[in-house]
C-alpha cells in the first residue's frame, strides 16, 4: 500500500491509538481457538488453492490479503467456539476448512457494485475445480453472497451451513473495529485518492455506521464478542478524529 505523507502521517497516529486501546476480547479469551485456526489455516490445501486464485498480487485484491487472512481465521475461531464442546471432530473440521475459503474469497468483487452477489456467483464458478462438494460449493458460495451489512441475509435451511455464513459475516464485521482505522481506511483512501480533508468531511458520518453495525452480529459468539470490536473501534475513530482536525 503506498501511502502518500500526509495519510501515513494518519495511519501513525491510528497505530498508535490502536496499541493505546488494546486488542478486543476475543483474542485472549479464545486464544486457543484462534490459534487452532490459524495453525489449520496455513496448512490446508483447500486454503493455498484458494489463495492461489488471487493470483500474483494479491494485496490488490478486495482490502488486501492481511483483510482476508484474519476475516478467515477469525471465521475459524468462531466455529471451534461454538463447537469446542465437541472436540472437534472430522465434520467441524471440515466446516473450519470451508469458512477459511470462504474469507478468503469474500471479497473477490469488492470493487464492483453488488460485491457479494457478484462475488458469491464468481466463487462458485471458481469453487467447481476444487475438492469440494456441491453442497459445500453452494454452501461457501451462500455465505459470500451473505456477508454484506445492511442488506437482507438469505436463511439458509442446513443449521452448519447456517453457521457458516454466519461466522463468516460476524469475523467480516470484526474488521470494522480497529481494523478500521489500523488498516482499512487507508487501503481504501490510497486506491481512491481520496483527499485527506474530504476523509474527514465524511468522518463522523461514517462513525454512525459502524456503530450500527454493533448491532447486527449473527453467531452467538459473534454476539458476544462483536459489540467489544465495534466500541473500540469507535474510540479509536474518536481519538483519531480529535487528533487530526485540532
Amino acid at each position: 500500500m503506498d501511502l502518500s505523507p500526509e495519510y501515513r502521517h494518519a495511519q501513525e497516529i491510528a497505530r498508535r491509538i490502536t496499541l493505546e486501546v488494546g486488542d478486543p476480547f476475543f483474542y485472549s479469551e479464545q486464544k486457543k481457538a484462534v490459534e487452532a485456526s490459524n495453525r489449520l489455516f496455513r496448512e490446508h490445501p483447500l486454503v493455498k488453492q484458494a489463495i492461489a486464485i488471487l493470483g500474483d498480487n494479491p494485496e490488490r485484491k478486495g482490502h488486501g490479503l492481511s483483510h482476508i487472512t484474519k476475516v478467515a481465521i477469525d471465521a475459524g475461531a468462531i466455529i471451534l467456539v461454538e463447537h469446542e464442546t465437541d472436540g472437534a471432530p472430522e465434520r467441524v473440521l471440515r466446516l473450519v476448512a470451508l469458512a477459511h475459503v470462504a474469507g478468503v474469497l469474500h471479497d473477490i468483487k469488492r470493487e464492483e457494485k453488488d460485491h457479494a452477489r457478484k462475488g458469491s456467483e464468481e466463487a462458485g464458478r471458481l469453487l467447481l475445480s476444487f475438492d469440494l462438494s456441491e453442497g459445500e460449493i453452494s454452501a461457501i458460495a451462500n455465505a459470500i453472497a451473505n456477508h454484506e451489512a445492511f442488506r437482507p441475509a438469505l436463511p439458509l435451511d442446513d443449521p452448519h451451513w447456517q453457521l457458516l455464513s454466519d461466522v463468516l459475516y460476524d469475523a467480516d464485521k470484526f474488521r470494522w473495529g480497529p481494523d478500521n482505522f489500523s488498516e482499512m481506511l487507508w487501503d481504501m483512501v490510497s486506491r481512491r485518492n481520496v483527499p485527506l480533508s474530504a476523509v474527514l468531511g465524511r468522518f463522523l458520518k461514517g462513525m454512525e455506521g459502524i456503530v450500527r453495525i454493533r448491532e447486527t452480529f449473527r453467531s452467538e459468539t459473534g454476539r458476544r464478542y462483536g459489540p467489544d470490536f465495534i466500541d473500540r473501534g469507535v474510540e479509536i475513530g474518536r481519538r483519531l478524529y480529535e487528533e487530526l482536525t485540532r
